[in-house]
């Protein structure tokens, strides 16, 4: 079972500048295959910026994706752990703070993230617990809103 930071961490990071638009960071989230980046600005972590927060936090709201920067919509000042931390520490950071993942600094410069994915990947009961981190609402998918309209499939068309 893994106990330090370093042994669970994602290495290497991905990261746009504060003045980066949404679409340059949503871009690069895609090529990547990631749903999140790190705003650094002069090598420092200002902010983690997710998928979700460009969709919630701008999208959403009508703001133009082209001219909104990644600074202005991310979450500031993030909770960061060294890669010298316990792993029972950046577990308890990510409860208490509410969030999946934690930029990893060292010195004030960024190594990496760790995840629950990670950590869960790490411990005794690992994949089961990543299996849990990464699977879908109890009710996944939802009951249709008031926004949604089934589409018959081709099937139920021709019955």
């Amino acid at each position: 079972m893994a106990r330090y930071v370093r042994e669970v961490m994602t290495a290497g990071v991905t990261a746009v500048r504060p003045d980066a638009s949404l679409v340059e960071a949503a871009q690069l989230m895609r090529a990547q295959d990631i749903g999140d980046v790190l705003v650094i600005d002069a090598g420092r972590v200002v902010g983690v910026l997710t998928d979700r927060d460009i969709t919630v936090r701008a999208v959403a709201e009508g703001a133009d994706p082209l001219t909104v920067s990644a600074h202005s919509v991310c979450t500031r000042s993030p909770v960061c752990v060294s890669p010298d931390d316990d792993v029972a520490t950046a577990l308890s950071l990510m409860r208490r703070h509410a969030v999946r993942r934690l930029p990893v600094v060292a010195r004030g410069r960024p190594l990496g993230m760790v995840s629950l994915g990670d950590v869960a990947d790490h411990q005794e009961a690992g994949p089961a617990l990543a299996d849990i981190s990464r699977a879908a609402p109890r009710d996944w998918p939802p009951a249709p809103t008031r926004f949604q309209q089934h589409w018959p499939l081709a099937d139920e068309a021709s019955s």
